[in-house]
């Protein structure tokens, strides 16, 4: 091929790997050559030679969590153009295979890591916060780290979910948590207390329900609902999974949702959809999330620059008001 094309054969290796470093002259003979011979590179090969993987350590905090598919497949579009693959590492609710997870990164196993966790993996041989490996944080961001992160607006959702909810003339509303330690949580309840002080109304009156972003979480904060006295006329969820456990349960004890009881949702999952009645949440571009952190991720693996506007990204959230929310009940 390097005959063909009257070059050398580094120049050729270079138009296949460096080919801004040729003058557009010879790149355009040699890429006549390529077409010519039909030639395909060995990627194998290359990557060998270049010391990369072409592989991505997606961490995820639960792969049986329906948010996260529409996650992945942003990560799969954005990886999958520049020619990466990705593994997951699933934590299912726990930091036992953190470890195991940084030794993955740490042996140069993949070339980058997106977080969906979080939180940066701990308990390597060596500390991966210290270490050269290209992060970046999608879906929750984390505090403290200089990595490039991509996020929703969770606080001004919140707020958002409060001001629907008081312009439906609901005065006692109540929150439903998630993990107390998951910085989306303390993002969405600090949003929810803003968003009763710019309604007029106290955080400190209203009530907080635990719970853990799980269906049983919310079927759990229901049973403490129907024993409230006197029961709040509106809830607002810090996530889909629980509303939908909270309002199955309301069906079940015979409350009219939301006759007696609107609730606010986060996420946007498709069983929102299809929930009786159909869900008023906020919809996450999940999508999107993930196809930006795959790209951001994509140029620090490259060693490209990265603007600093783009460094910390903060998508908005749309809300879809639903069947589940209407004016406040007649006291």
């Amino acid at each position: 091929m390097a005959q063909l094309a009257g070059v050398s054969t580094a120049t050729v290796s270079r138009a296949l790997t460096a080919p801004q470093k040729l003058r557009p002259a010879t790149l355009a003979r040699v890429t006549e050559a390529v077409r010519r011979t039909g030639y395909t590179p060995n990627l194998a090969a290359r990557t060998l030679r270049a010391r990369r993987t072409m592989l991505v350590l997606v961490v995820v905090p639960d792969i049986a969590n329906p948010f996260f598919s529409d996650v992945l497949r942003g990560v799969d579009e954005g990886l999958s153009q520049h020619g990466y693959g990705f593994l997951i590492g699933n934590l299912a609710r726990s930091r036992a295979k953190e470890p195991q997870l940084a030794n993955i990164a740490l042996a140069g196993q993949v070339d980058g890591m997106l977080l969906l966790n979080g939180r940066i993996p701990q308990g390597g041989r060596r500390s991966l916060t210290a270490s050269d490996i290209p992060m970046v944080a999608v879906c929750e961001a984390i505090e403290g780290a200089r990595i490039p992160q991509v996020e929703v607006q969770n606080r001004e959702a919140a707020r958002q979910a409060v001001a629907h909810l008081a312009r439906l003339g609901h005065r006692r509303i109540a929150y439903l948590a998630g993990p107390p330690d998951n910085f989306v949580e303390r993002e969405r309840r600090g949003g929810f207390c803003e968003g009763m002080t710019a309604a007029g109304l106290s955080a400190r009156s209203a009530r907080f329900y635990p719970g853990d972003f799980t269906f049983a979480s919310g079927v759990a904060a229901a049973t403490a609902f129907l024993q409230t006295r006197p029961r709040p006329s509106a809830l607002f969820a810090a996530n889909d999974e629980m509303a939908i456990g909270f309002v199955k349960t309301m069906r079940s004890a015979g409350i009219v949702v939301p006759d007696q009881v609107s609730v606010v949702g986060f996420d946007g999952i498709e069983f929102a959809d299809f929930v009786e009645p159909t869900l008023t949440t906020f919809r996450q571009p999940r999508r999107e999330l993930g196809y930006r952190g795959a790209t951001l991720l994509v140029a620090a693996m490259r060693g490209e620059a990265i603007d600093p506007a783009q460094a910390h990204q903060y998508l908005p959230v749309p809300l879809l008001e639903r069947g589940s929310t209407a004016l406040a009940p007649a006291v």
